[in-house]
């Protein structure tokens, strides 16, 4: 039997990290691995890639990463995107030269043995982009196209925010929501939720494979405070959304 732990989009939220790592330890999982955006926009990008660095879990290479290490000058449309443009800015400055090198060890893709010659290929948005959006919602045709190319038993993608299991012929694919920032649209804006979201995926023999969306309640208090305490520009907006 392998049971992995598929975590994604912690967005400098160690608080959130915590609470998935102490449930996976409970859970007895035998591997972790992750599917990238582990700093930016969250009030502990130095602790986040502290911890999954001591953690030594493979790490897939998100678009924040990306950004991270090689900034993109971009010109944000409306507010709201000067706002996170601002506080992604302050998180890649946050991190050392070490922490720098480390983001750059991440993959675009990372395929983990689940025995019996199943395969699990993880991602960020696609295989192909990091920046790809994957819903439930996205038509097979659609979902073939991006997916064209590569093979797995099952196939993990993150970037979204948004957990969800779905087949596509043979395929399983699977993204285990946000660590870090689970969110909810409303008439008001976004509304970041008290908890953090992972998955595990499960091969118990050749006949038998499970996917697992799992919720870990947090400490928002703890989060708004780290936000609050934590120098970022627009932090009373960020903390906002906690409340």
């Amino acid at each position: 039997m392998m049971r992995v732990a598929v975590i994604a989009d912690i967005h400098g939220n160690l608080t959130a990290l915590e609470a998935v790592l102490a449930d996976v330890a409970a859970q007895r999982a035998d591997q972790v691995v992750c599917l990238g955006d582990v700093a930016a926009t969250g009030p502990q990008p130095r602790e986040v890639v502290s911890r999954l660095r001591d953690l030594g879990c493979p790490v897939v290479r998100g678009n924040t990463d990306a950004d991270a290490v090689r900034p993109v000058r971009l010109s944000p449309l409306d507010e709201e995107a000067h706002r996170y443009f601002d506080i992604d800015r302050w998180t890649s400055a946050q991190l050392s030269p070490k922490d720098l090198a480390y983001l750059r060890t991440f993959q675009i893709t990372i395929t983990l043995p689940l025995g019996d010659d199943a395969t699990l290929l993880c991602f960020h948005g696609s295989p192909r982009s990091n920046t790809a959006d994957i819903f439930a919602t996205t038509p097979d045709p659609v979902l073939a196209r991006m997916l064209d190319g590569y093979a797995a038993t099952v196939m993990a993608g993150g970037h979204t925010h948004t957990p969800f299991v779905r087949r596509l012929r043979q395929l399983l694919f699977l993204n285990p929501g946000s660590v870090g920032q689970p969110f909810e649209a409303t008439a008001s804006g976004i509304r970041h939720l008290p908890w953090a979201e992972y998955a595990i995926v499960e091969r118990e023999d050749s006949a038998r494979l499970s996917v697992e969306l799992r919720r870990v309640p947090i400490d928002a208090d703890r989060v708004l405070q780290s936000v609050l305490q934590s120098g970022m520009p627009h932090a009373e907006w960020l903390a906002s959304r906690w409340r």
